[in-house]
């Protein structure tokens, strides 16, 4: 069975992105995943900085984030975008986790041969696309396997529905559409 790992990159309460990410994780469940949702602002670390690291470690927070990277075969990442990029909450939980905790451990070791999917929501005519070209490239340098589909939902403020659903039903069946094909992907992959 694969096991997803589906969150935003993004701490706001009412996050589009944490809303979208949840229509995918549940594609992903009805396709016979196991699905973990996380929030990151239930994971806070400190930004890094590796005088952090060399004197105290990896906070603690970040190693249960990289726990459930590796844990997990995929991932659904939603993210917004700042700026034309990802958000810097992201790439920091990302930079955290990618650090070796012993010289035994393999480096990237809760990356490479994982699989993702991307989504984004913002209130943008772009719908936060320009933030999953660089969020693309990161992830595929430190080896993971991102899949060539991927949404953006433009105009998020007006997108979902009060119980968290887009209101345009082609939308919703698009989005949980990534998760479907990230488990697709990862049980192929899995088969050998």
């Amino acid at each position: 069975m694969a096991k997803i790992l589906a969150f935003a990159g993004s701490a706001r309460k009412d996050s589009y992105n944490k809303k979208l990410v949840k229509i995918a994780a549940a594609g992903a469940d009805d396709a016979g995943a196991a699905v973990t949702v996380i929030d990151l602002a239930d994971f806070p670390m400190p930004i890094y900085n590796q005088d952090i690291e060399d004197s105290s470690g990896m906070p603690e927070h970040g190693r249960r984030f990289k726990q459930l990277l590796i844990d997990h075969d995929g991932f659904l990442i939603a993210s917004p975008e700042y700026n034309s990029a990802f958000s810097p909450l992201l790439k920091n939980a990302i930079d955290w986790a990618s650090r070796s905790e012993s010289k035994d451990e393999p480096g990237l070791l809760a990356y490479k041969g994982k699989v993702a999917a991307l989504m984004a929501a913002s209130p943008g005519a772009l719908g936060g696309l320009r933030g999953l070209v660089f969020l693309r490239m990161l992830l595929g340098n430190i080896g993971v396997i991102v899949l060539p589909q991927q949404r953006a939902i433009s105009q998020a403020f007006k997108a979902f529905d009060d119980d968290g659903n887009l209101v345009d039903n082609k939308e919703q069946k698009a989005i949980q559409g990534l998760g479907v094909d990230l488990v697709k992907m990862v049980d192929r992959l899995k088969a050998g």
